[in-house]
């Protein structure tokens, strides 16, 4: 999955609120891609509340993840500002589609997912995130929570789905991504080389 990272126009430094918007973007795809490549690997994800179950866990998973990274990057004021725009912003994006797909409120979507995320916040607190990512029990709890997601048939082997190939995958896009918007000056935009008729 591509993922286009950089700020191409800037005359001034970005507010953590605009960081965390750009960031929301990336983070509903690459959980939008988690779901796709486990469906691919035969796993039974039924459209309606699964489907909505995954991606919430997922995203929730990608929240924790960026707000390490944030506690890397930030003092804790600006942390919390930049993970609070994020979350709601995801939020927002989740519950839209949610709303659209299974009626029932924006809001109310967007607040069960909020109350989801203050659930996991601290239990992903247990779990170490270091300057070298996540430690192993970090992506473990992730499995776990997505056992509750899956049907039986599925439970044992979504485990190895999620440890080996889709959280390792995710925590480094998070990683490039959020490496990419922090940088304090933006990329020049490429020039295509266009050949000529004459």
């Amino acid at each position: 999955m591509r993922i286009k990272s950089h700020w191409f126009k800037s005359e001034r430094e970005k507010t953590p609120q605009e960081i965390a918007g750009a960031l929301a973007f990336t983070i509903w795809r690459i959980g939008d891609n988690a779901l796709k490549n486990t469906r691919k690997a035969n796993f039974e994800i039924a459209i309606g509340t699964q489907y909505f179950s995954f991606l919430t866990e997922f995203l929730v998973f990608l929240i924790q993840v960026a707000d390490r990274i944030a506690h890397r990057k930030l003092p804790a004021e600006v942390r919390f500002a930049f993970t609070s725009a994020l979350a709601n912003r995801v939020a927002e994006t989740l519950a839209e589609n949610q709303s659209r797909l299974m009626g029932n409120s924006i809001a109310e979507h967007k607040q069960n997912f909020i109350d989801k995320l203050n659930q996991r916040a601290g239990e992903y607190a247990d779990f170490n995130y270091g300057s070298d990512g996540p430690e192993f029990a970090f992506i473990r709890y992730l499995a776990y929570c997505m056992r509750e997601v899956m049907d039986e048939k599925d439970v044992e082997w979504v485990i190895d789905q999620m440890m080996s190939i889709e959280a390792p995958e995710a925590v480094d896009m998070v990683e490039k991504t959020m490496s990419n918007l922090f940088e304090a000056e933006p990329r020049q935009p490429r020039i295509r080389k266009v050949t000529s008729g004459d």
